[in-house]
């Protein structure tokens, strides 16, 4: 139930492509701690942990010529460290040769010949490998190329007119036209769309389609770029929505095992491990990761040092670290109150525990929920009702993102996003909403889905937040519990427990 717009990665993708992607079992994260610092604010929603005045907008002054620096508030990251012993995995359903090689930080060369593989694109569900050790080459770069605040959608990107500045450039982007859902968008319209949908700066992307293709810049970019604007050669990836929506996903996938610890090396493109310099922040090791997508070690050392990328933002843009918003997300972050998203004596289910917020790339920021009465994609007359009271942001495309500051922007403070909302009846734009009152009816709109439901994800200044983390979800006193694998998980109070069950079954049953 991946609020997902790419095709499915399953589908005539080849072992090449799918070596490029991580499986679950790449996210998987230990359970939170039963001492783990759960806390509910008992305040208005978004009243006490949000103030403008309290994010800090830092200006650092650089004359032509000066040293570039880049400062960070980030201490040395601590690591996890370098498996040295060998495993045994057992292939599972949906697993390829690529995903366990990516999964586990080694080459698909390295993996086949540990296991003496005549044909690696052949797996045996209950077949066991043998996983080697990475070895590993010289450690990354430490040099940070922005800060964190410009790879999330967050309070830095507010006043940033794209379609303005596009337009003033004047290059092959600014008269681009793509068909997406049906409908005619512009360049500009696209880059908007992926900023909001994944939550990633529109500067950085279009920085990276800068660097990429020079559609900013050129009127006429080679034609090699035309179809491939982002890098990724592949038929299931063709035009510029779906790119960017790849590279999206990219920056969050580094951005945020960063964030949890979960990664200490980078395998590139060539299938080199490269260890992780703990100096870098969470912004840089997106594009580090990203990169890696792309690119082997010597152009990937190129493109995430000095003159790669970093030139280019700084061309466009300036300084980036002109704009680093501090703290990103307070440490002391508590969750305002929170409900159910549904009406009261109407069961439900738990349908799915802690996932992407949006892509596989996000932080576990999402919970699913099913009208219990419901099964496969089917109309429901069930209502999603609002967890807190707020403004409706933004509504469309399956979503409606609820803004619990009230100043409409869903860059800033606590945001709640609300997926596959169904169009009718669906709550529009400037509504102001009370908690408990009728955001739209549960469906499988908007993305890739096997069920009727509703997603629900929180951000904060533009950040996804896990709810298997140090603030997870706290939803009427259920609180949420991540069980090291994605959608799996449990929502406990009082002694009760909700496992998450994709299915109708007596374990995931859940009222108000």
């Amino acid at each position: 139930m991946l609020p997902s717009k790419s095709p499915p990665s399953w589908a005539a993708i080849t072992i090449a492509f799918l070596s490029l992607l991580i499986a679950q079992l790449a996210c998987a994260r230990a359970s939170s701690p039963a001492s783990a610092p759960w806390s509910v604010s008992g305040s208005a929603p978004g009243t006490s942990s949000f103030n403008p005045t309290q994010i800090s907008q830092k200006t650092y002054s650089r004359q032509p010529g000066d040293p570039i620096l880049t400062p960070t508030p980030d201490q040395p990251h601590i690591l996890p460290t370098l498996r040295t012993e060998s495993e045994q995995y057992t292939i599972q359903s949906g697993d390829t040769l690529g995903t366990v090689a990516q999964a586990y930080g080694i080459s698909m060369d390295r993996l086949i010949d540990a296991n003496d593989l005549s044909n690696p694109n052949l797996l045996s569900i209950g077949q066991v490998l043998t996983i080697p050790p990475p070895t590993p080459g010289s450690p990354g770069p430490d040099f940070k190329i922005i800060p964190d605040s410009e790879l999330v959608y967050g309070p830095a990107s507010v006043d940033f007119d794209i379609d303005a500045f596009v337009r003033e450039i004047g290059g092959f982007l600014s008269s681009y036209r793509e068909e997406v859902d049906g409908e005619s968008m512009s360049g500009s319209a696209i880059i908007e769309r992926i900023s909001y949908e994944y939550s990633v700066n529109p500067r950085l992307l279009l920085a990276l389609l800068e660097y990429q293709s020079q559609w900013l810049t050129d009127s006429e970019p080679d034609e090699e770029t035309l179809d491939y604007p982002a890098g990724l050669v592949n038929d299931w990836r063709k035009g510029l929505y779906l790119q960017l929506a790849w590279a999206a996903n990219n920056l969050n996938r580094g951005y945020y095992l960063w964030r949890v610890d979960g990664i200490g090396a980078w395998v590139t493109f060539d299938g080199e491990i490269v260890p992780i310099s703990p100096l870098i922040n969470a912004g840089t090791a997106g594009i580090q990761y990203h990169f890696t997508q792309l690119y082997d070690r010597g152009k990937w050392e190129h493109a995430v040092t000095e003159e790669g990328l970093y030139r280019t933002y700084n061309d466009l843009f300036g300084y980036p670290f002109d704009r680093a918003v501090e703290p990103l997300v307070p440490g002391l972050l508590t969750q305002p109150s929170l409900q159910l998203p549904f009406e009261d004596d109407v069961e439900w289910a738990y349908t799915g525990g802690p996932h992407g917020g949006w892509g596989s790339g996000s932080a576990w920021a999402a919970l699913d929920f099913a009208p219990a009465d419901t099964l496969g994609c089917v109309q429901s007359n069930e209502w999603v009702v609002a967890v807190a009271d707020g403004v409706v942001a933004r509504s469309g495309d399956g979503a409606v993102v609820q803004d619990l500051h009230d100043d409409g922007f869903e860059q800033t403070g606590w945001t709640i996003l609300y997926f596959h909302i169904e169009a009718r009846d669906r709550v529009p734009v400037g509504t102001i909403v009370k908690a408990g009152d009728r955001i739209g009816h549960p469906s499988c709109d908007g993305g890739v889905s096997s069920g009727t439901h509703v997603h629900i994800a929180r951000r904060y200044n533009g950040e996804w937040i896990s709810a298997d983390q140090n603030i997870p979800f706290v939803l009427d006193g259920w609180v949420s519990r991540g069980a090291g694998y994605e959608y799996d998980g449990y929502l406990q109070r009082d002694g009760q427990i909700v496992e998450a069950w994709a299915d109708r079954s007596t374990i995931n049953v859940i009222r108000r």
